[in-house]
């Protein structure tokens, strides 16, 4: 091979050899995103073949960034919200949340209580919009929180709705591996009967919810719809104003929901 084919070999090989530090940092946050749980440093050093120490160093800068984010009661490390915009973005072609979006903000509008969509995610119920209309309340719900499977009435519509299998992983995350309270099975089966459940000052004293399926036309469960409010002024009764227009607002959106290819 001539000289000047060898230079341009070794510039070719060398513009594909990327940014080594780059690559790194993606591995933090694949680490993180196939965990589908918070990580320690330990942890997040091992599975990405690097020193502690320069796990440290990477995870400073990802922080910095807010790719990466550090719960200062257990140390560990999740994404972080910068993460959460761009997997928000892949949401802006999902025809579920597409259809949902303006139906929820015209429905919080209309009740006067804030109203949740929650997406199907291998944690858990996330929030992925959440429609302020009603009186600011004590608890800190925002998109990209995590709603506890068992605790509230989103998880529990949420195991209702979706196969075992589906969430069995989740709940073994958010509950250490405890195994579901007796009645659980009864619950959900009422749930499903009911197409609605409801949660009364709970998880959060003074803090009430009614929580509905979104399902495509083939029947999956494509997104949960919460409305929350003050325990004192939202009117949780199954047949109420609140629950009518929520479980009305969940048949609209799913009618414009294609069903998944099997």
């Amino acid at each position: 091979m001539s000289t000047a084919a060898q230079a341009s070999t070794a510039a070719a090989d060398k513009a594909q050899r990327g940014i080594q530090s780059v690559e790194v940092g993606g591995r933090f946050l694949r680490a993180l995103a196939d965990a589908r749980r918070p990580l320690a440093l330990a942890e997040l050093a091992a599975q990405t073949q690097v020193t502690p120490a320069q796990a440290h160093t990477y995870l400073v800068s990802l922080t910095r960034l807010g790719l990466i984010k550090r719960d200062h009661l257990s140390g560990r490390y999740e994404p972080g919200p910068l993460a959460l915009r761009l997997g928000m973005l892949r949401l802006d072609h999902d025809p579920a949340y597409r259809a949902a979006v303006p139906r929820v903000d015209a429905l919080a509008e209309a009740i006067r209580f804030n109203v949740a969509i929650s997406s199907v995610s291998p944690r858990g119920p996330t929030i992925v919009r959440y429609a302020h209309a009603g009186t600011p309340l004590h608890v800190n719900l925002h998109v990209g929180t995590l709603m506890s499977l068992p605790a509230t009435a989103t998880g529990r519509v949420f195991c209702a709705f979706l196969p075992e299998t589906r969430w069995h992983a989740a709940w073994a995350h958010q509950q250490s591996g405890a195994a579901a309270a007796a009645g659980f099975d009864a619950a959900l089966d009422a749930i499903r009967a009911r197409g609605i459940e409801r949660a009364v000052d709970a998880p959060s004293p003074g803090v009430s919810s009614l929580a509905v399926p979104v399902r495509d036309t083939g029947g999956q469960l494509r997104l949960v719809l919460t409305a929350i409010g003050p325990s004192g002024s939202i009117d949780v009764d199954w047949q109420g104003p609140v629950a009518r227009a929520l479980l009305a607002t969940a048949a609209d959106i799913g009618a414009q929901i294609p069903a998944e290819a099997a």
